[in-house]
């Protein structure tokens, strides 16, 4: 077996899964960059039958990164179809097909016999190698599966031209000393994992409903798995999947167990999780292992004299071997942009000339508010910046009059598609401050949304903290994020709803232009 365990990130397609998250193209690409900084084998971008905006993710990363570029398609010849066009520009494409292979699936979902989701899985391999991708085969809900069913599917798709066989723990159901057995099983008997010449790699999928989904990761890897699916920060559909930074770690941490190797650089975990965090608008959970706030903070007193006295005896990895930040560069309203543009780099942005001028417009403004810029506060205005793009309205300035019944004037100005500027104010009352004042946006760019989710918070610690604001709507059966940091929390909110807004004008203006384009049927 080989020593290196290859790491798939899911992040921007089962990750995106989670409820509320909803990541534009550019946003995905931002992702998938620091993702190849990182180090994984191959990033999974996204279901591009499932929607245009899919679609154009897919497209979208495969032309940006060198990496591998997975994209996922049932077994069902149209999304096979889709997944190869989206990934035309990619330099190492991926077809990632499924089928479901339970008994309680194929009854209740599929309505089909075990002979013809045989039949539908080979097809479906078949299919996608002919496209010349690299063809990756799932077997969903195979911890419910019948162990020689799977054995009869891994070898059959095997012969039909899968390069790699997934034996996913769809709903975080399996134990890991059932899961050991069965990777074990199908390794011992389906000849394609150990063959001398090119052997078929077995990768492992899990996901956390019973809290499992690492410890099984990890006990399929000593078993022989040398695939492993994951994603940042363990986000995923419903209880999330396996997170990187504590499979990757473990890896790490316990070479005396596994002596396996993976290509993870594991100084970016914590920026890295940051970044997605930032863009998913998911929070890491301060007590998270390996890149929470906590994860080498002591406040025991014993534990802090030990620690004084020698790191080892109470942390069994160093904060400086998962990127956890220990910033040398103190910034501030006199720091050049060197300075800035080399913390925007350690912190996992990647911006252009242009966005770094804008970037850096705002950090000079922060910092004559504030006496040093914490890299919380780099981290709030940065995402703004990430999302640049996608603004249509940019808010000029506002009035409210609080109370009870209070009222909101808000002053924005619209960029035209030829360029020239419009500026629109509108009005509106409200049951206080925020309320009239998402009124007053609503009307001023022409949206009618609900407001899901508001999460208001300080950027830092002390009395020169900014307000950071974050926001999830809802415009039809779509969620959008938005963000906003400013020392009147008031202003925050505004720009945070703006933003939001400005995610639905551009998600409408896209599927306007892509009517009569690219064929997804």
């Amino acid at each position: 077996m080989t020593s290196k365990v290859e790491i798939f990130d899911t992040t921007l397609r089962d990750g995106e899964q989670s409820p509320g998250i909803n990541l534009n193209a550019k946003e995905k690409v931002e992702i998938a960059k620091a993702l190849e900084r990182l180090g994984v084998t191959t990033i999974e971008a996204g279901f591009p039958v499932a929607s245009p905006g899919d679609f154009e993710g897919v497209r979208a990363v495969a032309s940006e990164v060198g990496c591998r570029v997975a994209a996922l398609a049932r077994a069902v010849p149209k999304d096979i179809e889709a997944a190869a066009r989206a990934l035309e520009n990619a330099k190492s494409p991926v077809i990632h097909t499924f089928i479901a292979s339970s008994p309680i699936h194929m009854k209740h979902k599929l309505h089909l016999e075990p002979d013809a989701v045989l039949k539908k899985a080979v097809e479906a391999v078949a299919l996608a190698k002919k496209s010349g991708a690299r063809v990756e085969f799932s077997a969903e809900d195979a911890t419910r599966s019948d162990w020689e069913f799977l054995k009869e599917m891994a070898i059959a798709v095997i012969e039909a031209g899968a390069d790699v066989v997934n034996i996913p723990d769809t709903v975080g159901y399996t134990m890991p000393w059932e899961y050991e057995k069965l990777i074990q099983y199908l390794i011992g008997n389906v000849p394609g994992f150990t063959r001398e010449k090119d052997p078929v790699i077995l990768s492992v999928h899990c996901h956390n409903d019973l809290g499992l989904a690492v410890c099984n990761s990890l006990t399929a890897v000593k078993a022989g798995a040398r695939q492993v699916e994951v994603t940042i920060n363990g986000i995923g559909e419903r209880a999330g999947n396996a997170a990187l930074e504590e499979v990757v770690m473990a890896l790490n941490v316990r070479k005396d167990q596994y002596q396996l190797e993976t290509d993870i650089v594991t100084t970016r975990l914590y920026q890295t999780s940051r970044l997605v965090s930032s863009l998913t608008g998911y929070p890491v959970p301060k007590n998270k292992a390996v890149i929470g706030e906590n994860a080498f903070a002591h406040e025991s007193g014993i534990h802090q004299d030990g620690v004084l006295k020698e790191r080892s005896t109470y942390e069994i990895m160093t904060p400086e071997s998962v990127g956890y930040p220990k910033s040398r560069i103190v910034l501030g309203k006199h720091s050049g942009r060197h300075a800035f543009k080399k913390r925007v780099e350690e912190l996992g942005y990647t911006l252009d000339e242009a966005e770094l001028e804008r970037a850096f417009a705002r950090f000079i403004a922060l910092a004559d508010r504030k006496k040093t810029v914490d890299d919380k506060d780099l981290e709030a205005m940065l995402f703004a910046e990430a999302t640049e793009s996608v603004a249509t309205f940019e808010l000029v300035n506002m009035q409210v009059l609080s109370g009870e019944d209070a009222m909101a004037l808000v002053k924005l100005k619209r960029l035209e598609e030829n360029g020239d500027e419009k500026l629109i104010v509108e009005a509106a009352a409200g049951e206080g401050a925020v309320d009239s004042v998402y009124k007053a946006l609503e009307r001023a760019v022409g949206l009618e949304v609900r407001l899901l989710e508001y999460q208001i918070g300080a950027t830092t610690h002390g009395t020169d903290s900014f307000g950071e604001v974050m926001v999830r709507i809802q415009c039809g059966d779509q969620t959008y994020l938005g963000r906003g940091v400013h020392s009147d929390v008031v202003r925050a909110s505004a720009e945070a709803y703006l933003q939001a807004l400005n995610k639905v004008l551009l998600e409408q203006r896209q599927d306007r232009s892509e009517k009569g384009g690219t064929d997804f049927s």
